[in-house]
This record gives structure tokens, C-alpha cells and sequence, in this order.
């Protein structure tokens, strides 16, 4: 397994917490989805990945249709992407992504929990080189299928050429170009592939060794960032404990 996979492994179960705030991070998703490419989830590829995600994630069909529809109002909130970075707690580097529609009352309550815990919120884009940037997809395991030809096809859209396999899920999942999404989610549908995930992420590319007294003040720290209903997710470079104990 690839260390993109055990990372993200390592992590999945601190990613979303309770299950209303769940739902409504996705439904921001959606908003943003819809407005980009229009609510028909055939016409639109994001939108239909998001609707993957949130079936999984075991969100009721009126509620995804609820959101659609609401992100169809012209009166809805118009909300923005937004990524912020810093340094935390002992040197870790945090990648923080939201999505608002009121960047000042977001990033003052990043910018709360950075100085609570003695950290420091950086200008954008100034850890990323500490990050790669991913688009992800996983999809059931097919009978026949030939990985080498599915990535040499897939080549062109950034796909990296190492995939990773889970036996528990039977699925496989692959890591590309975020700006080739919607290349990448069409091809795996023609070719009869059942997408179950599709989701951007950040890979740390130097995990930073803590101690177990620093993992439980930046557990914390992020535990803080996640609560905030604008915070979609949030990423560091602390080797996970798995990791860490392996």
C-alpha cells in the first residue's frame, strides 16, 4: 500500500465527526457543485461524485434533493472555496479547507484557534510545498480488469501510476490531477466502473515525527477547526499513529 493510502487510512475516521455536521458540510458541497455545473447530477460530474459521497456517508435522499434544490435559489448564499495554512503547535504544518460565504468571519475564527495554541496562520499558499494536491477515486473491484491499462489511459489526466487496493471494501483507488476530475470520473463511468468515493484531498510529502503528549495538543487543535460549520476538512503533516507506532 502506497503512502497516500495509509495516510488517508490512518485519518478517515477524524475527517467528519457528528453526523448533522456531516451532512452539512456536504450540503455546501453541493451548493458549490450545482453553481459550477448546473442540479442535473447526469449533466454535471462533481455533483454526482457528491452524491456518491453523501449516500455513503448514509445522508437521506430528501435531504441531498433539498440541498439541490436550495442551491438552485438565486437567493442562496453564495459561498467560496477557501483554503487557509499555517504552522501549529511543535512545528506541524495544518492546511485548513472551507467553504463560506463570509471569509471574514472564517478566517477569524482560523485565526483564533492558530493563536490559542500558539500557532501560526501563514498567507495561502505558502505550505504548499509541503503538500500534493489530489483529486481521489475509489471504485469496486472489476473482473478482468487490467490496472496498467486503466493508468496509461488515464496518463493524461495526471493519474498517478502507483493505485492502492482495499480487501476490506474490494475497491481500488487511484490519485490524480485535481484539474482533470471530470475527465477522470467520465472515463471510469464509460468503462463500467462503479465509482463509491471521489473527493480532493492533501497528501503531506514529509510526515513530522511527535510525541504523544504533542499528538494530543494538535488532535485537539483540530478537533476545534473541524467543529467550525465553514471548516470542510482538515489536513496536517504529523505522521498518523499508526504510522508512528509501525
Amino acid at each position: 500500500m502506497g503512502r497516500a493510502f495509509e495516510y488517508r487510512k490512518a485519518t478517515k475516521l477524524k475527517r467528519w465527526g457528528h453526523m448533522a455536521r456531516t451532512f452539512t458540510k456536504i450540503g455546501k458541497q453541493i451548493t458549490i457543485a450545482v453553481r459550477e455545473g448546473g442540479p442535473e447530477p447526469e449533466n454535471n460530474p462533481h455533483l454526482r461524485a457528491i452524491i456518491a459521497n453523501a449516500k455513503r456517508e448514509n445522508m437521506p435522499k430528501d435531504n441531498i434533493l433539498r440541498a439541490i434544490k436550495n442551491a438552485s435559489d438565486k437567493d442562496q448564499s453564495d459561498f467560496k472555496s477557501l483554503t487557509y495554512e499555517g504552522y501549529g503547535p511543535h512545528g506541524v504544518a495544518i492546511l485548513v479547507d472551507t467553504l463560506t460565504d463570509n471569509p471574514t468571519r472564517t478566517v477569524a475564527d482560523v485565526r483564533s484557534i492558530f493563536n490559542k495554541f500558539s500557532g501560526n496562520l501563514g498567507t495561502m499558499g505558502s505550505l504548499a510545498f509541503l503538500f500534493d494536491h489530489k483529486c481521489v477515486f475509489s471504485f469496486h473491484k472489476k473482473d478482468g480488469l487490467d490496472m496498467d491499462s486503466l493508468i496509461l489511459d488515464l496518463i493524461d489526466y495526471g493519474v498517478d501510476d502507483e493505485y492502492d487496493t482495499d480487501d476490506e471494501e474490494n475497491s481500488i483507488t487511484i490519485y490524480g490531477d485535481p484539474k482533470s476530475f471530470g475527465q477522470i470520473q467520465q472515463y471510469l463511468e464509460e468503462h463500467g466502473l462503479d465509482v463509491i468515493g471521489a473527493e480532493f484531498t492533501y497528501i503531506p510529502n514529509d510526515l513530522k515525527d511527535v510525541t504523544p503528549e504533542e499528538r494530543e495538543s494538535i488532535d485537539k487543535m483540530v478537533g476545534m477547526l473541524e467543529d467550525f460549520d465553514d471548516v470542510q476538512n482538515v489536513y496536517t503533516n504529523m505522521k498518523p499513529e499508526e504510522s508512528a507506532e509501525a
